[in-house]
């Protein structure tokens, strides 16, 4: 790579010929002085960056140059104090003085003075404090005093000063304050201001106000560093000798500071002491003096003096005070006016009388307490009360108004000249609430025209009508002509709206404009899309469109999906469940002229009070469930009671299935018909093994068979309770589903509709049922049309159609971020999805949380298990005759390992297989939901060959995963276990016997354990590579028992022999010989003979 320097080809480069012919004679003559350069690494962005400062003398004057580049682009920032720098700049060259600079760079380098810029003042410091801090330094124990002295000339080019003075008992000028600066900020350095006095930082200490007056001194002293390092003439830089000079920004700092001590203040070469800093009106005695021929106005003492350019803080008899802005805009005008007038005088005209009455007088007494009138004077004026009228008229189209001030008889108008005055009386005239209600007409657009205002332009008419006359009618009288009057606007104060649930239970809309027909609001909500101001009513009168009340309406009928012939109706009837949109949008956007009536608001507080609902957890229920399923089964009836469905979507392993058995359970006894679920095919056993456990008082049907006895099955579906089918079989078997009309309609992992254009989909929403549910612990996966696909199936339409909520919130929100969409989105699903997360409950869950889920085999699986499984009672049954049971037991085992990898994956032994897994089917599900919901998961089988291939199942859908069997190097485990517990991977694929015991993997709060093992001690020592000291999540257990196989069959006898062995002795010794152990008995049993 090259790196870039300066050479002598990058002066020809950048400098004219005249420049560098000028630049080599600089140079040569020796102009060029105190050059240094320095050099700093830039971590960030990989380069090393140059400063290269210099003084230039030409005319006998030292011209500041800078030159900043770095190795990799090359020259980035260039700075000469010559008056022709920025013309060369604009033409991009660079003037004689840089170029002499590159050269005595280039030709001068091993004499240049390099500075090490490694380290900063600051890092200096830092390092400083942190060696003083090793030393066993003593604490600073000498407490210095500090007297501030203020220089105060705003209009110098530098601006005002400050001088400071150290010291303990007698107090010493710092006549160097850069080299008293750098001293405290070090502590590295001692200075001696007299005989009887050195400055030592490391003992010496300031108090905290003296303090603030330092670091307003360090940040001077750092913006000399960072503008001219060690170079920069005295005339450019702050800190100069014992002088800290302040731009008018920091004066206003410093007078923040110094509001509670006193200082010293020098004034035009004179010095006044103790001065402080005052935040009130200055006290300036003004006084009014009517003279034979004029009237004059005189202060009293000296003028105040500025010690900011904006005047903003005056000096004034000695001390220092803040105007606030309002009075600082009336101070200027008199500050002005007397710094015009030699002496403390202004003199007005006596006909000025008026205007100093109205004008001066109210404006003194504003910035000052301290105002004198003349008596004579006084006595001339006249005071009464303002009260003004507006005249307001109509002529076609055009508004006209008429002002009228009035001060007891007097009238004035603004926009004519009149004869007011009374004799030799002064009228006080309010002038301010003049000019504001003058400035309020001109604000809504209205002109002059001969004595009135005329306004011609309809939109501002609406936009006066509208909000114009209600401001103006808190300071005026008004009065309105008859024609005036047909201008009418119609606001909230028309607005008249009802939602009422009605007695067919049905929701009830009304929306209407007092005094407008029915048949115009098409017209005003079409106006209203189309972004317009206002709508003008075919008899007169105006509504206005641009405020937050009427969009809101219309964005709710347009949600609503409300056509423009349903707003002609006196009541439309919409889906019920629109019930709590509409009355969020009623509370959320002030719409109180909309009625509800109480069959309404206790729907909606039955839905958002549901824990304190009356609904009753069946008996045989209440002991089992948990406070948070009790919550998710009142939920769940409260949707139903109101004719609503949802989506249960807790996290994975917080029972979803006993909540719904429980829905179920509390509908027996009741004239409450069939219900059906449909479910993936690996789980539809596992619903059949939930409710036997639970509640088996519910009478079941698994659809099943072939679509001749699947059809028979169907027909008979009054005699049961619930239905329970899969997806494929529910797109066979649609049809014969045509004339059933469910009680509940329920949708296990309900991601499985995802697609909406998928037969899945299309299939179980043309199920007819009263309510219908959606379980599911990843409503949205990837994107917001498969949240809009399940809520297609719980509540049709309510989510829009697929085209119109793309456009209104998948869109803005993907693509555009749209918070505003994102917010309205959630407002409208948030009452209809229940989701609980194990963190939130964790209160409610034990430290560990065991179950079984029953798989199902595919089709082709069945096939291979009964082949084997008639072979293996076979010879089996021949073994046994042949050599007794005792002599055939290796051989049972063998078959009985061979039937258990069957249930795992057929593939591990039979070449070639290409039919379904229902194991890894089910392990898929389980995996996908919770990787989405951010667990990690420890995955235990006995068998390599089938953690081989889950992992090359992974490997092909890009799950990231880790792995470990009994091949694994003992010096990798540990780095491997290292890596998941820091979060590197989400699944950890682990042999049983490799990994069972001796690892730490607290990382995880999930284990599967793909396949049941002999001894469940062992499978409980694997889960406690998870449930052990340090995990502060519940860890959830789950063995995958495939229905109807020997893994079933196992599970059972090794469920009852724990029960008594547990009662007597541990189970430490039951492992794979405990099948030696086995009776023939219990071979049969395996086998099912």
């Amino acid at each position: 790579m090259i790196v870039f320097d300066i050479r002598e080809e990058t002066v020809r480069y950048w400098a004219d010929d005249v420049a560098y012919k000028i630049a080599e004679k600089y140079y040569e003559e020796g102009k060029v002085k105190n050059i240094s350069s320095t050099k700093t690494v830039d971590d960030t962005h990989k380069f090393t960056e140059t400063h290269i400062n210099s003084l230039v003398e030409d005319e006998n004057k030292d011209l500041f140059n800078e030159i900043v580049f770095n190795d990799k682009s090359g020259v980035t920032k260039v700075r000469c104090q010559c008056m022709g720098f920025h013309n060369y700049y604009l033409n991009e060259r660079i003037c004689p003085h840089i170029a002499a600079t590159m050269f005595k760079y280039i030709r001068d380098k091993d004499s240049i003075i390099n500075i090490d810029n490694r380290y900063s003042i600051k890092s200096r410091r830092l390092f400083n404090e942190i060696k003083q801090g090793m030393a066993k330094t003593e604490q600073p124990i000498e407490l210095l005093n500090m007297e501030v002295k203020l220089e105060i000339n705003p209009w110098s080019m530098k601006g005002s000063n400050i001088e400071i003075k150290i010291g303990m008992e007698k107090l010493y000028v710092v006549k160097n304050v850069r080299d008293f600066i750098i001293a405290y900020l070090l502590k590295n350095n001692e200075i001696e201001y007299g005989k009887e006095f050195t400055f030592k930082p490391l003992i010496q200490y300031f108090s905290d106000e003296d303090k603030d007056i330092i670091n307003l001194i360090e940040e001077a002293y750092e913006d000399d560093e960072r503008n001219f390092g060690a170079f920069g003439s005295n005339s450019q830089k702050f800190l100069v000798g014992k002088k800290i000079y302040l731009t008018d920004i920091k004066v206003k700092r410093f007078m923040e500071l110094i509001s509670n001590r006193n200082i010293s203040v020098n004034v035009k070469g004179r010095t006044y002491k103790n001065v402080k800093v005052y935040d009130e009106k200055i006290p300036m005695k003004f006084e009014l003096l009517e003279q034979e021929e004029d009237i004059q106005l005189s202060i009293e003492g000296e003028k105040p003096y500025p010690v900011t350019r904006d005047v903003e803080y005056v000096f004034y008899e000695e001390n220092i005070y803040k105007i606030n802005s309002a009075h600082r805009k009336l101070f200027i005008p008199f500050y002005n006016a007397f710094q015009r007038e030699k002496e403390n005088t202004i003199s007005f005209n006596l006909s000025d009388g008026e205007a100093i009455a109205s004008y001066i007088i109210p404006s003194l007494k504003k910035i000052s307490d301290r105002v004198t009138i003349d008596k004579s004077l006084e006595q001339k004026f006249r005071e009464e009360t303002l009260s003004t009228k507006i005249y307001l008229d109509k002529s076609n189209d055009m508004i006209i108004a008429t002002i009228k001030f009035c001060y007891g008889e007097i009238q004035i108008n603004p926009l004519r000249k009149e004869e007011y005055r009374k004799e030799e009386t002064v009228l006080v005239r309010d002038i301010q609430t003049e000019l504001k209600i003058v400035n309020l007409f001109r604000s809504y657009k209205f002109q002059k025209y001969g004595d009135d205002f005329i306004n011609n332009d309809e939109e501002n008419i609406v936009e006066f009508l509208y909000r114009g006359i209600n401001e103006i009618e808190d300071i005026c009288e008004i009065y309105y002509s008859s024609s005036f009057k047909n201008f009418k606007i119609y606001n909230t104060a028309n607005y008249i709206g009802g939602i009422r649930i009605n007695d067919s239970d049905l929701l009830e809309f009304n929306f209407e404009i007092d005094g407008v027909d029915k048949s115009e609001l098409k017209n005003i909500f079409n106006a209203l899309k189309q972004k317009k101001k206002y709508y003008r009513l075919k008899k007169g009168g105006f509504v206005p469109l641009d405020s937050n009340d009427i969009r809101s309406i219309g964005n709710m009928i347009d949600y609503l999906d409300i056509s423009d012939s349903d707003l002609e109706k006196d009541k439309i009837i919409i889906p019920k469940y629109n019930s709590l949109y509409i009355d969020d949008n009623i509370k959320n956007f002030n719409m109180n002229y909309f009625e509800r009536n109480s069959r309404f608001k206790d729907l909606i507080s039955s839905i958002k009070n549901v824990e304190n609902s009356d609904f009753k957890i069946p008996k045989n229920l209440e002991k089992i469930m948990r406070k948070y399923q009790g919550i998710g089964f009142k939920w769940l009836k409260s949707m139903a009671s109101c004719g609503f469905g949802g989506i249960l979507a807790d996290e994975m392993g917080l029972g979803k299935t006993l909540q719904v058995i429980c829905l179920l359970a509390s509908e027996i006894g009741g004239a409450s018909g069939t219900s059906v679920v449909v479910a993936p095919t690996s789980l539809v056993y596992n619903w059949s093994y939930e409710i036997e456990k639970f509640y088996p008082d519910l009478k079941i049907l698994i659809i099943n068979g072939s679509k001749a006895e699947r059809e028979k099955l169907i027909k008979d579906y009054g005699s049961y309770d619930l239905l329970i089918t899969s997806y494929p079989l529910i797109r066979r078997d649609i049809d014969f589903y045509e004339d059933i009309n469910f009680k509940y309609c329920i949708l296990d992992e309900a991601q499985q509709i995802k697609n909406p254009n998928s037969i899945n989909a299309k299939s179980v929403k043309s199920l007819k049922a009263k309510n219908y549910f959606a379980l599911t612990g990843t409503p949205i996966e990837n994107s917001l049309t498969e949240l809009w696909s399940i809520f297609d199936f719980i509540m049709p339409g309510y989510l829009l159609s697929h085209s119109k909520f793309v456009k209104a919130y998948e869109l803005p929100i993907v693509k555009f971020n749209d918070k505003v969409a994102l917010e309205e989105l959630n407002k409208h699903v948030r009452p209809f999805i229940l989701r609980r997360l194990k963190k939130q409950v964790v209160k409610e869950l034990p430290p560990k949380i065991e179950h079984k889920v029953l798989v199902e085999m595919s089709d082709d699986q069945k096939k291979v298990y009964a082949a084997y499984l008639q072979n293996a009672k076979e010879e089996i049954d021949r073994n046994i005759k042949e050599k007794g049971f005792d002599r055939s037991k290796i051989a049972i085992l063998a078959v009985l390992t061979r039937l258990r990898q069957i249930c795992c994956d057929p593939a591990i032994f039979i070449e070639n297989y290409g039919g379904e897994n229902g194991k890894l089917m089910a392990l898929d599900n389980i995996i996908e939901e919770n990787i989405n919901s951010e667990h990690r998961i420890l995955l235990f089988s006995q068998f390599t060959s089938v953690l081989k291939n889950i992992s090359t199942h992974f490997k092909k859908t890009n799950i990231k995963h880790m792995y470990l069997d009994g091949q694994t190097k003992m010096e990798e485990r540990g780095h491997i276990v290292e890596e998941f517990n820091e979060g590197d991977s989400k699944i950890f694929l682990i042999s049983l016997k490799a990994g069972g015991t001796g690892l730490n993997l607290t990382g995880a709060d999930i284990v599967i354990h793909y396949d049941p093992w002999w001894n469940p001690a062992v499978e409980q020592q694997a889960s406690d590579r998870a449930h052990r000291i340090g995990q502060k999540k519940t860890v959830e257990v789950i063995k995958l028992i495939t229905r109807g196989t020997i893994e079933e069959k196992i599970y059972e006898i090794q469920e009852k022999k724990k029960e008594i062995i547990n009662k007597v002795m541990k189970m430490d010794n039951i492992d794979e010989s405990s099948i030696f152990k086995m009776t023939e008995g219990d071979i049969k049993d395996i086998f099912g003979n």
